[in-house]
């Protein structure tokens, strides 16, 4: 089964992994009560399972409750790659300092957990593996051993991410494996993985 954001981060946040607080709604008025509960400024973001949402007017920063009114009224009924948006996620909006990827999946060909990372966030990986290549650390995990700090430790600084985030990313990553694993998942990925301005690492 396919997550929602929302979904994704409820679970996230059952391991631990930090995650911005937000309510999932199904009306304007509902988009406006979440967003007086979280604090603004927030982010109106449509939830459909497909990529660009963005591009798409889907994704929208509101300041305000007529903001969010608007960005609410105008994001509920729109086509995204033909998925239709029924429900929407009202999430604080963050100070971001970096974007980082990363991802967990199965490579049943080695037969080993494949996770990739890059310091090329907030954009699709598809894209960085045509025009950057270089910048994806990836790391193939046994099973049995699973996932250890040493190595985690070592995957991060190949990765090139801001050495300053590195005990924060590795804690991250960690717990992302396990939930990776403990929910028996086909991918587990964080697009972007941020580094907000106060230095601590965040799941977006």
């Amino acid at each position: 089964m396919d997550l929602l954001e929302y979904q994704g981060k409820q679970f996230f946040a059952q391991f631990g992994i930090p995650v911005s607080d937000g309510r999932p709604v199904t009306t304007v008025d509902e988009a406006v009560a979440a967003a007086e509960a979280v604090g603004y400024p927030v982010v109106v973001k449509a939830q459909v399972h497909a990529g660009g949402r963005g591009k798409a007017g889907g994704v929208k920063l509101a300041n305000n409750a007529d903001e969010v009114r608007e960005h609410a009224g105008n994001i509920l009924g729109l086509d995204i790659s033909g998925h239709i948006t029924r429900i929407l996620w009202i999430e604080i909006a963050s100070d971001i300092s970096e974007e980082y990827y990363v991802s967990f999946t199965l490579d049943r060909s080695a037969k080993k957990h494949l996770g990739m990372l890059s310091k090329e966030g907030g954009v699709e990986i598809e894209q960085v593996a045509v025009e950057n290549p270089d910048a994806i650390a990836k790391i193939w995990i046994d099973p049995v051993d699973g996932l250890t700090e040493a190595v985690c430790r070592e995957w991060v600084l190949a990765a090139n991410l801001n050495p300053s985030v590195t005990d924060g990313a590795v804690a991250l990553l960690l717990k992302l494996y396990t939930a990776y694993t403990d929910g028996d998942a086909d991918l587990a990925e964080i697009n972007p993985l941020i580094v907000k301005t106060d230095g601590k690492v965040h799941a977006l």
